[in-house]
C-alpha cells in the first residue's frame, strides 16, 4: 500500500462530446477525494484524436503514448470524427492504438439497467438486467486493423487470428470476473462463451480452449452459445446473462445491442485492461451532432471512472478507491431516480446531473 498515495491519471479528452463528458466525470472525482480523504490524483491531460489529427496530420503523438504508459491509469473521453478519416478511409481510433501499444487484451462492459428510468422493455423483469460482457481485443476479426488487402478494386480481405495465448488469457479474465461478481452477489457465476462454432474453425478452437480454462473452475457455471442465438435471447431475455465471453468483433456487436436494452450508451462504462496497463472510457462514441449543447449524458464517462478506482485498488492494494467506486455507483443509482436525462425525455442536461451525482456523493 502506498503512503499518503497520489495515482497519476492520464487525461485524453478526444473529440466530439469527449471534453464535456471528461469535464463533469474530474468533477465528481474531486468531490469523492475531498469525501475519501488522503488520496491524491494528479491529471495530466493529453491531446489525440481526429481533430488533433486534421490540425496536426498525427492522432496521437508518441511522447502522449509514452506518458500513457507511465500513468498508472489512462482516462479517456471519446475519439472520431465522421468526416475525418485516415487515407485508407478508416476513421481514426487511437482507443484502438492503445489497445495494441499497451497490450489491452481485455475489454469490460458491464450493462444494467436502472429502475428509476424510462424501460425499453415492457417485462418487469428487464429492472433485473446486470451483465457483463468481455471481449477479447488482442486478435479476432478486428486485429489487423488498417492492414487489410484489397486486390485490384475487385476482392477485399480479413483475416481471423484465434491463438491459445489470447484465447485462454481472456477466458481466465472472464472466469475472474465471473467470480468476483459471484461473491458480491452471493450466488453463482456463470460464463457463457459466445461464438459461431458451428461455422468457423477459429471459433471451434476458441470453444476448445475456453473449455480447457472451465475445467480448471468448477465452482464457475460454464456454458456455450452461438452468437446470433445470443444476439435473440438478449432480446427475450436479457436478465438470464451474467458474463459473456466474446471475440473482438461479436463482442463490440452484441455489448451495443446490450446497452441499447437499458435504454442508452449514455449508461454503459468500458475497460480495456491488460496486465500492466488499463483505459477507462465511455461505451459511447462523440456525437459531435450535439458537441456543446450541453446535453451530452456524463454518467458512461462518471462510470468508467468507478471502473478505474476498481482497477487501482486492486492493483495497489488500496480499498479506500474500491469503496470510492462504490460512492460512484450508488450516487449515480440514486440521481437516476431523482432526474432524468435528456436521451431518455427528461429535461437534465450534463450539468444537472454532474450536479445530481456530486450532491449523492456528499451525502453518502
Amino acid at each position: 500500500m502506498r503512503r499518503d498515495p497520489c495515482f497519476h491519471i492520464a487525461v485524453l479528452p478526444g473529440d466530439g462530446i469527449g471534453p464535456e463528458v471528461v469535464g463533469a466525470c474530474l468533477q465528481v472525482l474531486d468531490v469523492l477525494r475531498e469525501r475519501l480523504g488522503g488520496l491524491t490524483f494528479d491529471f495530466h491531460h493529453l491531446e489525440g484524436g481526429a481533430a488533433h489529427y486534421q490540425r496536426t496530420g498525427i492522432a496521437f503523438s508518441p511522447e502522449s503514448l509514452d506518458e500513457c504508459k507511465q500513468a498508472d491509469a489512462v482516462l479517456f473521453g471519446a475519439i472520431g470524427l465522421p468526416d475525418v478519416r485516415y487515407p485508407d478511409g478508416t476513421e481514426i481510433a487511437t482507443h484502438f492504438d492503445l489497445r495494441a501499444a499497451m497490450d489491452l487484451y481485455a475489454g469490460l462492459r458491464p450493462i444494467r439497467s436502472y429502475p428509476g428510468l424510462p424501460r425499453v422493455l415492457i417485462d418487469k423483469r428487464a429492472a433485473r438486467i446486470d451483465l457483463v460482457l468481455i471481449r477479447e481485443q488482442s486478435e479476432g476479426l478486428l486485429q489487423p486493423r488498417q492492414r487489410g488487402t484489397v486486390e485490384e478494386d475487385s476482392i477485399a480481405r480479413e483475416t481471423m487470428t484465434i491463438s491459445r495465448t489470447g484465447s485462454r488469457r481472456i477466458a481466465e479474465f472472464a472466469f475472474h470476473v465471473a467470480t468476483r461478481r459471484a461473491r458480491n452477489r452471493r450466488r453463482p457465476g456463470r460464463v457463457l462463451c459466445v461464438d459461431k462454432a458451428n461455422a468457423l474453425v477459429s471459433m471451434a478452437f476458441f470453444r476448445k480452449l475456453f473449455d480447457e480454462v472451465a475445467a480448471a473452475h468448477p465452482e464457475t457455471q460454464a456454458a456455450h452459445a452461438y452468437v446470433d442465438a445470443t444476439a435473440m435471447n438478449l432480446v427475450r431475455s436479457p436478465w438470464d446473462f451474467d458474463v459473456l465471453l466474446t471475440e473482438n468483433a461479436f463482442g463490440g456487436i452484441l455489448s451495443d445491442l446490450a446497452a441499447g436494452l437499458v435504454g442508452s450508451l449514455g449508461l454503459v462504462p468500458s475497460a480495456d485492461i491488460g496486465d500492466q496497463h488499463a483505459v477507462f472510457q465511455p461505451a459511447h462514441g462523440s456525437a459531435p451532432d450535439i458537441a456543446g449543447q450541453g446535453i451530452a449524458n456524463p454518467v458512461a464517462q462518471i462510470l468508467s471512472a468507478a471502473l478505474m478506482l476498481d482497477w487501482l485498488a486492486d492493483r495497489h492494494g488500496e480499498p479506500r478507491l474500491a469503496h470510492g467506486a462504490r460512492i460512484i455507483e450508488h450516487a449515480v443509482e440514486k440521481a437516476l431516480t431523482l432526474i432524468c436525462p435528456i436521451e431518455f425525455g427528461g429535461q437534465d442536461g450534463t450539468k444537472a446531473i454532474t450536479r445530481a451525482v456530486m450532491a449523492q456523493i456528499r451525502k453518502s
